[in-house]
């Protein structure tokens, strides 16, 4: 692995799975939808384009083909906020996905390497209970179920090797986005009151930085056709982490469990096993939930 392709290279995951990779030596073409880039620094091995990534007919006219060995998709809108319900959108992201697979054999990558989710799951598990009445927050995740899906019976088709990483909740300095771990540390830093479900269901989460080193390492070590879990290795009821991050952030404070009422699914534990990614690729996270809250509660007070 010499030279990747990233889309969404510019993004929260995307931006440091990005500066990994250059870190290991490996020349990165980035792509991203901003005629420059906001997170990435300039670095010798890194090229930068604009690109929207929805023509691929154009992306296929400006890369060279055979100089890039593999294609790392991490573009999607609406992955957070209201967009997540958009099933349109989410639909053009799954159909997307696919042309950027197959774009990435015209160029002559030998791997495709896309983001996907946990919730990919949790889609199974709530769309396949009887009489269940899944909620609109589903659709993101049924987006990338979809992609999945398709991906999987055109690379086969087509003869390029898919690897697909999921991730199970991501966070870190540099998040902007409205999600769970920022929710909270926000309350926290205000003082407001924390509220939650019972947080009796269970969940992960994993480092920003950890999240790159595992993208690094299943790109390079991953088997084709093999799905990836990237997490801490430590699932747990959300209620521990919960219990964690206020005593390591504000031990004054205390959590208030089972005033918001949980409509979500509660996956086994088994779900979010870590060990593929462990021993096929090598990888382990690092980054403690306690210390990982802690450096993205520092920086977002420089933001606040």
């Amino acid at each position: 692995m010499q030279n990747v392709i990233i889309t969404g290279a510019d993004g929260f995951v995307g931006s440091y799975t990005t500066q990994y990779f250059l870190s290991q030596g490996v020349a990165v073409l980035a792509l991203d939808m901003g005629a420059a880039p906001n997170r990435l620094k300039p670095h010798p091995l890194l090229t930068y384009r604009c690109c929207d990534i929805t023509d691929t007919a154009a992306l296929e006219a400006s890369v060279p083909a055979g100089v890039y060995d593999t294609f790392i998709h991490f573009a999607w809108a609406g992955s957070a906020g209201p967009a997540r319900v958009d099933y349109q959108l989410q639909m053009g992201n799954a159909l997307n996905t696919v042309a950027c697979l197959k774009t990435a054999k015209k160029l002559g990558c030998s791997r495709f390497v896309c983001a996907g989710s946990i919730m990919e799951y949790e889609v199974e598990a709530a769309i396949h209970s009887q009489g269940s009445r899944p909620g609109m927050g589903y659709i993101y995740g049924m987006g990338k179920h979809i992609a999945h899906c398709m991906c999987k019976s055109v690379a086969a088709d087509i003869g390029i090797d898919l690897i697909w990483p999921m991730i199970t909740n991501a966070y870190g300095a540099g998040e902007l986005s409205p999600r769970f771990v920022n929710t909270t540390i926000r309350k926290i830093i205000k003082a407001e009151p924390l509220q939650f479900t019972a947080a009796t269901q269970n969940y992960d989460f994993v480092y920003v930085t950890d999240v790159a080193r595992a993208f690094y390492l299943i790109a390079k070590n991953g088997k084709p056709f093999c799905e990836y879990m990237i997490g801490s290795g430590t699932a747990r009821p959300l209620k521990e982490f919960i219990l964690e991050m206020v005593q390591a952030l504000a031990p004054d404070q205390t959590p208030i469990f089972g005033d918001i009422p949980f409509t979500g699914t509660n996956m086994p534990l088994s779900v979010f096993n870590a060990s593929a990614a462990a021993e096929d690729c090598g990888f382990r996270a690092e980054v403690s939930f306690a210390e990982g809250t802690k450096m993205t509660m520092d920086w977002l007070k420089t933001i606040e």
